[in-house]
């Protein structure tokens, strides 16, 4: 193992530009990194032309081009055809749990009341080294049962269960590089870098336990993104020797662009395809995104873009519908809500909200969901155990439902207000604190917020901004007012942390960003880029 001094001395083709311990350098061991450099040769140019194609597209959709379906693939869509067969142990995916990669984390989540626990190096975990590499170690050592953690302030240990909840990984999404880790002098892909570093350590342990290496892949944008991501599975399970299939994928449909792909997007990855999972935060923040320079598709609140707005009840609707004439599993959304302590009224409304937010997934015809903190995990286990009798509802075929471009392009109405606009500074701000001190997930207002719905915030402002928006006094929101608002609210947050967490922390940081991300002209297709250059 070399650093990266030594290996530009050697002309090693993998450099890694901070150094390993022990342990990082044992989950780095040589068929890691070289099934690293081989996925990056191998597909490192089709990724940058990936990218470079959702820059095109962007800029058609600027010119007033609208999505629609593909007449090309259309083929695709009105064939009959099935996924593969999907393992024993996803079969019943009923409630799902989501966390970052932290060792106290993974043994929280595998032993929640809870059938599967996606471990996320994307959203809600800020991709320091650390984070990352130790994320790697926590995986393999929870994967072959060997991990506990003792809590350093008052000694209470934490070890796993005799039937944890099964293990699914979320990599980081094509646009994220690792940075530290350089091949032929290149940073890699973070996802293929998660990726192949977790299937290399685990992959064996895993089939001795009757698992696989399952993955949730985040933020694709066309079938095309998952053709790489399938032509990547193919070589890696041929380097290792691993029958063809033995790795499954859910893919989450959180873009405005890939709803028009369903079909197509489980088409490319069938015979490693899981189900597609409702991802409606990021959903939601794409939709702004795709749609930033049209007056005609400004958002309000964030409060009031429900779930029962007829674009997103659209999507869901075709996304249960797509994955179920294919034999694969419809997963639900995040709830977000984390019970409230001290406050038994709003405790319960909170609590109320889920139970009505998981019933409408089950009765919709969803086949599992997610939820952020165990406190939720029974509250959505009865929805579902009410409506779901058996594994799944593989069944509910959804030929009801009808759904065209004009659904899933419906703009929803509804106002701005002065305190949607102030939620939205103060959640991004704290957030992009927390993000640039190494935290990724981060309880706020008692909703679990993550790197979704920071987008969403200053998503949002940048758009009402730029469209020269009102609140529904008849104030419009420009940069003046946004400048008034967020000095005021980092008054707000200075008294709620206290003066010391404020100085110690990086609000400075944090809101000096935030505020440059609304003000540029041109829109920052994701905030984790600019904030990756400011992580330790």
């Amino acid at each position: 193992m070399k650093n990266n001094l030594q290996a530009q001395a050697t002309a090693d083709p993998i450099q890694f530009t901070r150094s390993l311990s022990p342990e990082q350098a044992d989950v780095l061991n040589d068929a890691a990194q070289a099934l690293v450099i081989e996925l990056h040769r191998r597909f490192e140019a089709r990724r940058q032309e990936l990218l470079a194609a959702r820059t095109q597209r962007q800029a058609r959709l600027d010119a007033g081009e609208m999505p629609d379906f593909l007449p090309e693939t259309q083929g695709i869509r009105e064939a009959d055809w099935q996924v593969a067969p999907i393992p024993e142990d996803l079969r019943d995916r009923r409630v799902e749990i989501t966390g970052p990669v932290d060792r106290k984390m993974i043994i929280n989540a595998l032993n929640a009341p809870v059938r599967c626990f996606m471990a996320d190096f994307e959203d809600s975990s800020s991709p320091t080294w650390e984070n990352m590499i130790d994320g790697q170690v926590n995986l393999r050592d929870a994967v072959n049962r060997s991990i506990t953690f003792t809590n350093p302030g008052n000694g209470k240990e934490y070890c796993l269960n005799d039937s944890p909840a099964t293990l699914i990984v979320r990599p980081r999404g094509w646009h994220l590089n690792e940075r530290h880790c350089l091949v032929d002098g290149e940073p890699v892909s973070g996802g293929l870098f998660d990726f192949a570093v977790y299937l290399v350590n685990n992959h064996a342990e895993l089939a001795r336990r009757g698992t696989g290496p399952y993955f949730y892949l985040p933020k694709m944008e066309s079938h095309l993104e998952a053709r790489l991501w399938n032509d990547a599975f193919v070589v890696a399970q041929d380097f290792l020797g691993l029958p063809q299939g033995t790795i499954k994928a859910t893919v989450l449909i959180e873009t405005i662009l890939a709803a028009f792909e369903m079909d197509e997007i489980i088409y490319e990855l069938r015979d490693h395809m899981a189900g597609l999972n409702c991802g409606r935060w990021d959903y939601i923040f794409s939709f702004i995104k795709r749609f930033r320079n049209r007056a005609d598709f400004v958002l309000p609140d964030r409060a009031g873009v429900t779930m029962n707005r007829h674009f997103l009840k659209s999507y869901v609707e075709l996304l249960i519908k797509t994955c179920h004439r294919r034999g694969a599993h419809a997963m639900g959304g995040m709830a977000a809500q984390i019970p409230i302590k001290g406050d038994e009224a709003a405790n319960a409304e909170a609590m109320a909200k889920v139970a009505a937010d998981k019933t409408r997934e089950a009765e919709a015809g969803h086949d599992g969901t997610w939820v952020a903190h165990p406190g939720l995990a029974d509250i959505a286990q009865a929805a579902f155990d009410k409506a779901m009798p058996g594994a799944n509802q593989l069944e509910k075929r959804r030929e009801d439902v009808q759904i065209n471009a004009a659904d899933l392009l419906k703009v929803p109405g509804g106002d701005i207000t002065d305190a949607g606009l102030r939620q939205n500074i103060r959640v991004g701000i704290r957030y992009l604190e927390a993000w640039l001190r190494g935290n990724g997930c981060v309880p706020l207002d008692h909703l679990m917020e993550d790197a979704a719905t920071a987008e969403i915030s200053r998503a949002q402002i940048w758009q009402w901004v730029k469209h020269g928006a009102s609140t529904d006094d008849g104030r419009r929101i420009d940069l003046m007012r946004f400048d008034a608002a967020m000095a005021e609210e980092l008054n707000r947050i200075r008294e709620e942390v206290g003066a010391a967490a404020y100085q110690s922390g990086r609000f400075a940081e944090a809101s000096e960003l935030f505020a440059r991300m609304v003000r540029n002209q041109e829109f920052d297709e994701f905030l984790t880029l600019p904030a990756y250059d400011l992580l330790n």
